[in-house]
């Protein structure tokens, strides 16, 4: 952990990640930034623990038990941090080499937004590139139908982030597509930098394969919530998943 006042809280939430929790913190100390960094593992029973060990003297704190949720465990992470700047890392997840310095000379920049977002690379549990995240400059109308913002390659406010209460620990697959509404209603439109800052990584035992579902679900309640209506897309995506899912 660097000596410098961190500039960036991050919160890496995992569970049996162990394929891949190496490569997500390496990416993390791989930016040459001052950084804060909290490991909330959720009582993993593979090899995680270990691999948390080898990282330790760069981390702020870490823990490995029973949690609340992924909502809870990132909520209380954050908590334990105080740089101006907050993120999440999932464990399966990795940043582009100066993916954070991108987003961090952007949020200096830009002093009124309460969040920046760059583009994302979708890789697969080999960590080949398959292709972009689908993300586009901020338009709340494409919200409603599709949440155009890559989670790992957003940098929030500190100051915006408490101001909502971060993330609903309610919500288990959804609550980064609550936020970012949140976020909006409160604060105005996020920036958007067309960088690419970070990967999000699909295979067959992430939480949005595994449970589709319940992601849709939540999806179209969190639609619902903050705009009184769900879009047609939602009502037919969710037939199709009932039907063929």
């Amino acid at each position: 952990m660097s000596t410098m006042s961190p500039i960036i809280t991050i919160v890496v939430p995992s569970l049996n990640q162990e394929r891949f929790l190496h490569t997500a913190l390496k990416s993390i100390f791989c930016q040459r930034l001052p950084v804060e960094v909290i490991v909330m593992d959720g009582g993993s029973t593979d090899h995680s623990v270990r691999i948390i060990k080898h990282w330790e003297s760069h981390l702020k704190y870490w823990k490995s038990a029973p949690d609340g949720g992924q909502s809870q465990a990132i909520n209380e992470g954050v908590l334990r941090g105080q740089a101006p700047f907050v993120c999440w890392l999932n464990s399966d997840d990795c940043f582009l080499p100066y993916g954070l310095k991108y987003l961090v000379n952007e949020i200096l920049k830009k002093k009124h937004t309460p969040a920046v977002y760059g583009k994302c690379w979708s890789i697969n549990k080999s960590g080949k590139k398959i292709i972009p995240y689908l993300t586009t400059p901020f338009w709340p109308k494409l919200l409603t139908n599709f949440c155009f913002i890559a989670q790992p390659a957003v940098l929030i406010r500190r100051s915006a982030w408490e101001y909502v209460g971060g993330l609903n620990e309610h919500l288990h697959m959804a609550m980064d597509y609550d936020l970012w509404w949140r976020l909006y209603q409160t604060f105005g439109e996020m920036t958007y930098l067309q960088k690419f800052v970070a990967c999000t990584r699909f295979h067959e035992q992430s939480k949005t394969y595994l449970r589709k579902h319940d992601h849709y679900k939540e999806a179209i309640e969190t639609v619902r919530l903050h705009t009184g209506s769900i879009p047609l897309k939602w009502i037919i995506f969710k037939r199709i998943f009932d039907t063929f899912g």
